[in-house]
């Protein structure tokens, strides 16, 4: 974690008086708790001004004013007086000399646990900063699977942190805001606190991308009170016509956050001037079935833009969050932006887990969608440690499309599944036992993704069964290790471990036919020779692979593998010096390739670049621009505060890579790019 504290050795930073005068203050905003609970947080916050009384923060300010905000960030959020607590001292552990016992005796067990919670996901004694993003969100997740008020604390946490975050170096700031974007803010929208997640999400863009935040925040301030006039007259029009439907409600006007107006900017090519729709609009009622009569009455008073319409009433997110969203054109020509909830779902949206965890009771458990959320992050939490933040990105923080089955059901899948993920993601039994699928009452290949509210039919036989070729297209890591699983259980050909399949392949055949057939086939551009002799390996099932340290192979690659008595199967890249040095490689040598391999033509490539936060994302798009596919990629901070990254990419064509080459070279960060590996 990056400190921003500054120890003195001097007097107390805060005098007694200034210390009633924050305390006193502080005490308003507690009179929901009880007494008892009342003279608990403010115990802590005592006893935290005593052990931060030395501490300042790199921006000059005592250090017991951050501990501070975080306490009243977790009261706006309704938490409980534990997590209050906690959140005072959330810090001590790790910047202070006070034991976990001694933390015990004063604020019990539940307060130890949580700032435990949060400590642990701190502190990770790692040197390489990569490895140490990664253990650290590791151990967020595994904490937030005990208790899910230490991920609300360290949410309250990074959002103050966020907005100091000036006062730290310009690399640091670059980096923390990019881990934010990436994993905090798309979490707290996973977990349904859409306040913090747009907060973060905007507080992000004015450290990655300084100058677009400007260009936006000097834009709409030019016709703020253009704007408010506009929004001023359709909330009265939207009040009237509730008045006399007899429909009480209560209508708050917005302008849309930095972020969302930035996606819009990227996502649609276009320049500031050239969006419209910055504005939107809310509408609080009593119940569900106003909702629906007052989305009657706004589409009744302007016109309905086609395609802009979701009904997350009938079929809320995974996160609990429902309402209504509709886009309407006003007399104005200005399109509006309206979402229609009950009271009930605002606080829901404002607040999400928080507004669910009902410790307030004396109970510990989560709604259904908040513990499918768990179950999730529990699942990739047992991934090698390798898979986990793709993993993280990918199956839990990604988009997702609603689809259902024929009875109705519902299921959340991540944007990009297909038929396969959504038979694992109904029951292992059924994904294991796939034989067809249907989409909407038409049959649908297998690896072909889903779209949004289709309703899916899976067909099973007894003799239906997981195919290597499944492992090209799943999307879910679900998906993926089950199918991995059944093949290293029943297909005595393959091992699979490490994104690397391992296979037993037939042995030559005699020169004359090889003749015959190199006459008939053209050749094909393949990953792998064929003319290997294969190694029974089908004595021992539980042969582990592992990646040599010598050539480091990494997805794409062309690799070759060998049985090494007492080791498994040693994965070189097919062009490592040290092969020569094996005894018996060619008795031992064995099949291998990646879990992604394909016949079509694949390159891997190096980018420098200077430091962006997008980098990843505009060089996919430079490449799916040409109908490439991103096979892996990586990018690394290097010591001099620029990018440097690699790439494997699949083509249709070997040509292909050219026009690929060109499309990344125009993106204006990038400074240069070099061909490697051809294969």
């Amino acid at each position: 974690m990056e400190r921003d504290l500054i120890i003195t050795m001097s007097t107390p930073l805060i005098k007694p008086d200034q210390l009633e005068y924050l305390i006193n203050q502080f005490k308003k905003e507690l009179t929901h708790f009880s007494e008892e609970e009342q003279e608990q947080i403010i115990s802590a916050f005592r006893w935290a001004q005593d052990l931060h009384s030395h501490q300042k923060r790199a921006s000059g300010e005592p250090y017991i004013i951050h501990p501070l905000h975080v306490a009243r960030i977790l009261i706006e959020m309704q938490l409980d007086a534990k997590a209050v607590t906690a959140g005072l001292l959330h810090d001590i552990l790790e910047d202070t000399d006070v034991s976990r016992q001694e933390l015990k005796d004063r604020f019990g067990p539940d307060v130890l646990h949580l700032v435990n919670g949060v400590t642990k996901i701190n502190i990770v004694n790692v040197k390489n900063k990569t490895v140490q993003e990664r253990e650290t969100i590791r151990k967020m997740i595994l904490a937030m699977d005990k208790d899910i008020r230490v991920i609300l604390i360290k949410l309250a946490d990074k959002r103050h942190n966020m907005h100091t975050l000036q006062f730290m170096p310009v690399e640091k700031q670059k980096r923390i805001a990019r881990e934010c974007l990436e994993i905090y803010a798309p979490l707290a929208g996973k977990l349904g606190i859409y306040s913090v997640k747009t907060e973060l999400e905007d507080l992000s863009l004015k450290f990655l991308k300084p100058e677009v935040y400007d260009e936006i925040k000097f834009f709409l301030s030019q016709k703020k009170a253009e704007r408010a006039e506009f929004l001023e007259k359709v909330q009265e029009e939207i009040t009237s016509a509730a008045l006399k439907e007899e429909i009480k409600v209560k209508v708050k006007t917005r302008a849309k956050h930095f972020y969302s107006i930035y996606q819009k900017m990227k996502n649609k090519g276009k320049e500031l001037n050239e969006i419209y729709d910055f504005l939107g609009i809310r509408i609080l009622c009593k119940t569900q079935t106003q909702c629906y009569t007052l989305l009657g009455l706004v589409h009744h008073l302007y016109k309905p833009l086609r395609g802009r319409f979701k009904d997350y009433i009938a079929m809320p997110k995974e996160n609990g969050y429902m309402s209504l969203h509709t886009t309407v054109m006003t007399p104005s020509g200005k399109p509006l932006e309206v979402q229609i909830r009950t009271h009930k779902m605002d606080n829901t949206a404002e607040f999400g887990v928080a507004a669910h965890w009902a410790y307030k009771e004396g109970k510990n458990e989560l709604d259904s969608f908040n513990a499918n959320l768990l179950k999730k992050l529990r699942d990739i939490n047992s991934e090698e440690s390798t898979d986990f933040m793709n993993s993280l990105k990918d199956d839990v923080l990604t988009d997702t499309i609603f689809v259902f089955t024929p009875n109705g059901d519902t299921f959340e899948l991540p944007r990009g599944s297909t038929a396969i993920d959504f038979a694992y993601h109904i029951h292992s039994d059924i994904g294991d036992h796939c034989l067809s699928a249907k989409a909407d009452d038409m049959i649908i290949p297998l690896n072909k993704p889903l779209r949004n509210t289709q309703t899916v039919s899976i067909q099973t036989s007894a003799n239906a069964h997981p195919h290597l070729n499944w492992l090209r297209f799943v999307k879910t890591n679900r998906a993926r290790s089950k199918v991995r699983a059944w093949l290293n259980k029943h297909d005595n050909d393959v091992v699979i471990d490490r994104h690397i399949v391992a296979k037993k392949t037939s042995a030559p055949p005699p020169p004359q036919q090889q003749k015959q057939e190199s006459e008939e086939k053209p050749v094909q551009n393949k990953m792998m020779d064929t003319s290997k002799i294969g190694v029974s390996i089908d004595k021992e099932r539980n042969i582990m692979i592992h990646l040599a340290g010598c050539c480091n192979p990494t997805p794409g690659d062309r690799i070759i593998g060998f049985i090494s008595r007492g080791r498994g199967i040693i994965v070189h890249r097919d062009d490592c010096s040290n092969l020569k040095g094996i005894n018996d490689f060619d008795e031992r040598k064995i099949d291998v390739e990646w879990e992604n391999y394909s016949d079509k033509a694949t390159q891997r490539f190096k980018v420098n670049a200077r430091y962006v936060a997008d980098l990843f994302s505009e060089i996919e798009g430079a490449i799916r621009k040409y109908s490439g596919h991103l096979i892996s990629g990586s990018i690394n901070e290097t010591d001099r505060g620029d990018l440097e990254g690699f790439f494997t990419v699949e083509m249709n064509r070997p040509d292909d890579y050219k026009k690929i080459a060109k499309s990344i070279r125009t993106i204006p960060s990038v400074l240069n790019i070099q061909k490697m590996n051809q294969f």
